[in-house]
């Protein structure tokens, strides 16, 4: 595995892809381990390592192959689940490259490389499927809360390659959540006086951090809100979508959702966000103000 990883340092990844291929036959050679979890760890490791090969040589389909054999070994590692994410989003099978995506997120919110991804997804399945994407994803795994620790990964998570997971570095998950949930709401309030200040654009990245320690509600309609502000309209349909998945009947979210779909022209969801969001608020004049407009169009 060592002899792999310094060929695949080098660039040269037809022949770390076939160190590793030894290697997992060796393995195989030497029957039962004494340990079998340290077999199934490093058979893993070399599987995932093997699959970083094929996917830097475009073999996306191997990819996928070897990062599910190394998830079968051990679940929720965060490297074949990025790089099974990004063979599928090569495929162009997005809501697959989602779920990978969202899965990693939630064993480590922290890794940027699954952020992007689910960010580039959202707007891929939102222009092939529309509003109601969500409805087509396959199910999202709950990762067990012995399973949500802090891995060590690179920024650009899906190359390089591993070690193993037992040598990476493990917090103390209560503490950094508790701390991650303090720094979340602070990045809010200082998202919220920039909006006060008409400071859209600034206030954009103070809730975007936010986001990555705690996915709230109201960050994702305070976010849109300032996209709407900022004429990005796909992005404040997406913030919304979030929104109500994690609250289906947010009225906040039904509108800024409503209005920015309104300026993408997609007036038939527009109207149908605007008639939700009066069976909760009939009286609401904002909102029947809006639904006059549409109605115009």
């Amino acid at each position: 595995r060592q002899a792999g990883n310094e060929e695949f340092r080098r660039g040269q990844y037809g022949p770390a892809a076939a160190l590793y291929t030894r290697a997992l036959a060796l393995l195989e050679a030497a029957g039962t381990a004494r340990d079998a979890a340290a077999a199934a760890e490093e058979r893993s490791v070399l599987l995932a390592n093997r699959a970083a090969c094929h996917l830097k040589e475009g073999a996306c389909g191997l990819c996928v192959a070897d990062c599910t054999g190394a998830l079968d070994l051990v679940p929720f590692g965060i490297k074949p689940l990025l790089r099974r994410a990004a063979a599928y989003e090569a495929l162009e099978r997005y809501p697959l490259a989602y779920v990978d995506y969202k899965t990693a997120l939630q064993v480590d919110c922290s890794v940027q490389a699954a952020h992007d991804g689910v960010n580039r997804m959202t707007k891929a399945l939102l222009e092939k499927d529309g509003v109601n994407w969500r409805q087509k994803l396959p199910p999202i795994p709950t990762v067990p809360i012995s399973a949500q620790t802090r891995w060590s990964v690179p920024s650009a998570a899906a190359s390089g390659v591993n070690t193993p997971p037992a040598t990476a570095p493990r917090g103390q998950p209560g503490e950094s959540t508790a701390a991650g949930m303090e720094r979340a709401r602070t990045l809010k309030e200082e998202g919220n006086e920039l909006v006060k200040k008409g400071n859209h654009k600034k206030a954009v990245e103070k809730y975007s951090e936010s986001l990555k320690l705690n996915q709230e509600c109201a960050t994702y309609t305070n976010r849109a809100l300032c996209y709407l502000a900022l004429k990005q309209y796909n992005e404040a349909v997406q913030d919304c979508s979030e929104a109500l998945r994690l609250d289906p009947k947010n009225v906040k979210a039904l509108y800024r959702r409503a209005q920015a779909l309104k300026e993408l022209k997609d007036y038939k969801s527009s109207i149908a966000d605007i008639k939700s969001l009066l069976k909760a608020e009939p009286k609401n004049t904002a909102a029947l103000r809006l639904l006059q407009e549409l109605n115009r169009t």
